[in-house]
């Protein structure tokens, strides 16, 4: 389970290349990293996850550029995908949102560096982020 820089731009990078600053390229390396660091910790606990039928790759959603999140049903106004700074992984069943939330999940989160959106709040996919929300906690409520 491996996930690429192209996978996260899903062309988008090619078709709104000025909303590319040097900030949001440095952001989605930071982002492709600790998300591939968390697949492999994943697939070590025995998560298996499917490629997403619309993306062909383990992300539902990767950066969005700011017309395309004003377009996205349910998006916040001031998303981190805007920034490059939060990835959607595709998780159909719940597998990996259960494993999150496990005790071994939460660990591995923290040794990462990353924060999630808790499953009630995203029923298909995993929501996770490099940058602490306002409450500080590691999983939060939207």
């Amino acid at each position: 389970m491996k996930v690429t820089l192209q996978d996260y731009w899903m062309g988008r990078d090619k078709l709104y290349p000025l909303d590319l600053s040097t900030e949001v390229r440095k952001n989605a390396e930071l982002t492709v990293d600790l998300v591939n660091k968390l697949l492999a910790r994943a697939a070590e606990a025995g998560v298996k996850l499917p490629m997403s039928p619309n993306t062909k790759s383990h992300f539902s959603s990767g950066w969005r550029p700011p017309s395309i999140n004003a377009t996205t049903k349910n998006a916040a106004l001031r998303s981190l995908h805007i920034t490059a700074q939060a990835a959607d992984i595709y998780d159909p069943i719940g597998a990996l949102d259960k494993w999150l939330m496990s005790t071994d999940g939460q660990k591995i989160l923290t040794e990462i560096g990353l924060w999630m959106e808790h499953p009630s709040a995203t029923p298909t996919w995993a929501h996770v982020q490099t940058k602490p929300p306002r409450s500080g906690k590691r999983v939060f409520m939207p």
